[in-house]
């Protein structure tokens, strides 16, 4: 049948109609990304939860994300210098010079000096706790004989961990003096996950990244240390790992806790602000706890000659048989996650 030419305009308007209300019913059945049970996806670019004990994977969110760790680079730095200690070819005890190239690294330090002399155990703290990138840079020259040697240690060991979409290319995490992000460190939520499982699993890095203030260069020149860590005593069980920032990095975290003997992991990229790092890492974390399945505890690294517990930190812990305090809740996991008010801009 042919339309006379009149009903033409009312057949193309009716078409039209129909044609917008299945767009309409289209996009709102269209099928939405998986909910893990993160309410804000915009508060990180790559986000993951593990369970410590096995490995599984609670949740993901763009855990592939590649971009700048920052700071959370430190934590490849720590595994280096420990490896070398397990080996016997440093103790805590080492003494090491800073070199000119340590004592002008910017950025989070602890004002080192060209010639100034530290052992090993001390910068180490300085690494984990203030995230300090002239310690960074101190024990990378001590240990390899320059930066560039050092991160050339840092890259075959990602490649041994399997951390298959992460290059170093500094042992701070500092952005290239060229600003391009892909000149600098990059790597993944999930590689940094794998890095971190083995250093909890392998090292005694809780030692360092559980203490909460240290004091750096007793003396008149003396630091007082507090860890950029703001969910340490804050939020249950949480004793390490690294935070991070840079402008192209955004705000990192690496963040466990152990509750009960379960141990989680969780890691985000590319946060926009340290509060809302925070407060994502604790949502995770809470989450991660709840999907946890049963299966074995989380089992740490044997006691090892290469860290002692923390030294001269401040406070120290009252002796547990005079403590004024009352003694823990039974179960820390029933805990409220988040008791704390948001953190400056670290």
């Amino acid at each position: 049948m042919i339309l006379p030419r009149r009903f033409r305009p009312v057949l193309l308007a009716c078409l039209a109609g129909a044609s917008v209300a299945l767009a309409a019913n289209a996009k709102r059945s269209a099928p939405t990304r998986p909910d893990d049970g993160i309410p804000d996806a915009t508060a990180f670019k790559g986000a993951i939860v593990v369970d410590a004990a096995t490995g599984a994977v609670l949740i993901e969110d763009r855990a592939d994300y590649s971009g700048p760790p920052a700071s959370v680079t430190k934590l490849m730095t720590f595994l280096i210098v420990h490896e070398k200690i397990a080996r016997g070819e440093l103790t805590l005890e080492t003494p090491v010079t800073a070199t000119a190239e340590a004592a002008r690294t910017g950025g989070s330090q602890v004002y080192l000096a060209e010639k100034e002399v530290f052992p090993v155990e001390d910068l180490l703290h300085a690494l984990m706790i203030a995230s300090a990138n002239d310690a960074a840079t101190a024990l990378a020259v001590h240990c390899a004989g320059s930066r560039a040697a050092f991160v050339e240690l840092m890259n075959a060991r990602a490649k041994s961990l399997g951390m298959n979409h992460t290059t170093f290319r500094s042992p701070h995490g500092l952005p290239p003096s060229s600003r391009r992000i892909e000149d600098g460190d990059i790597t993944t939520p999930r590689d940094l996950a794998t890095l971190s499982l083995h250093l909890l699993k392998a090292t005694d890095i809780i030692r360092y990244t559980s203490v909460k203030r240290r004091t750096f260069r007793p003396g008149p020149k003396r630091i007082e240390m507090d860890n950029h860590n703001h969910l340490l005593g804050k939020v249950a069980g949480v004793d390490g790992l690294k935070t991070g920032f840079t402008r192209g990095a955004g705000f990192c975290l690496a963040a466990t806790a152990l509750r009960n003997g379960r141990r989680v992991l969780a890691v985000t990229m590319g946060s926009p602000d340290s509060k809302t790092r925070d407060i994502k890492i604790a949502e995770l974390l809470e989450r991660g706890f709840a999907k946890q399945p049963a299966g074995p505890l989380f089992q740490p690294a044997a006691d090892s000659p290469v860290a002692p517990a923390p030294r001269n930190t401040t406070p120290p812990p009252p002796p547990a048989a005079t403590a004024a305090k009352p003694a823990p809740k039974a179960d820390p996991a029933s805990e409220t996650t988040v008791k704390f008010s948001m953190p400056g801009k670290r």
